[in-house]
């Protein structure tokens, strides 16, 4: 009885083993490639649980993520205008054919960087060839990264490796060559500044002589009216002299005299040399006369 259970429970061993030989899980993060004496077998993109022969076939799993190339340093390129400049960029890639991926390079993650970091920086070497120091910095940057992008995206195809993104983290000069183009930057921002300070000084000038124009002016439309209004008023004022004097003549020679007295005798200290029969005391003269009429 004892031996029956030892049979039975060696061969549940055996049948158990069998069954964890033959299954096998895929995640959701992977692919999974079932070979067969060496030979693709089969795909495997979903996840999920799946069988497979045991001791005929085996199962090789592939990242589905995408994945970075980061360059350990920056490259060296030449641009149009013959300057060196250091590139520090990042490569996102992904599997999207295993078997492709498998066949071109075995599957061997290292080789498919490899070939991806050649085929890029072939890419950008050209792209920045082609243009001037200024653009690789800041002017073009963003369509040098898409036409990198879509060449390094078709080679990349072939060995069944879709390019996600390329990006530059860094662009920089050698000593040699910041030093010339800081230079040559400090001397555009003088020639920018020194050109505003001119224009400056210029629209100060046309001003200052605006104004002092219209000052000009104002002050000569100011006295023309003052001039009008004095000459108005002049004119009425001899108006209403002539007016009063032709009135009564004698009345007005009289209240001349007057004011002729009392301008000239203002003060006691006052000495005036003029000869007694003088038509200046001819009201006085009159008063006089006419004070002594009263006397008598």
């Amino acid at each position: 009885m004892r031996t029956g259970l030892n049979v039975f429970a060696v061969a549940l061993v055996a049948i158990l083993g069998v069954l964890s030989a033959s299954i096998f899980t895929v995640d959701q993060r992977q692919y999974a490639i079932v070979f067969q004496l060496g030979e693709v077998r089969d795909v495997i993109a979903e996840p999920g649980l799946y069988l497979k022969w045991p001791m005929i076939q085996n199962v090789r799993y592939f990242d589905k993520r995408i994945l970075t190339l980061d360059s350990a340093e920056p490259e060296r390129f030449i641009t149009s205008e013959k300057k060196n400049v250091l590139v520090d960029s990042y490569v996102k890639w992904r599997i999207i054919d295993p078997k492709l991926y498998y066949v071109s390079v075995s599957g061997d993650e290292a080789r498919a960087r490899t070939r991806l970091s050649q085929t890029v920086n072939a890419g950008l070497r050209e792209e920045f060839g082609k243009r001037t120091v200024h653009d690789v910095v800041s002017g073009e940057r963003d369509q040098i990264m898409e036409q990198m992008r879509q060449k390094a995206d078709l080679d990349a195809r072939k060995i069944g490796v879709q390019i996600v993104d390329v990006r530059v983290k860094r662009v920089d000069l050698p000593l040699e060559v910041s030093e010339s183009v800081y230079r040559r930057m400090e001397a555009e921002r003088k020639r920018v500044a020194n050109e505003l300070r001119s224009q400056g000084a210029a629209e100060s000038e046309k001003i200052r002589a605006d104004a002092d124009r219209q000052r000009e002016v104002i002050i000569a439309e100011a006295y023309r009216d003052a001039q009008k209004v004095k000459g108005e008023g002049d004119a009425k004022a001899s108006a209403i002299y002539a007016q009063a004097f032709s009135a009564n003549p004698e009345f007005y020679a009289f209240y001349r005299s007057l004011e002729a007295y009392s301008g000239a005798f203002r003060n006691k200290s006052d000495v005036m040399v003029v000869e007694p029969n003088s038509e200046f005391f001819k009201y006085m003269k009159s008063i006089g006369k006419g004070g002594a009429k009263a006397g008598k």
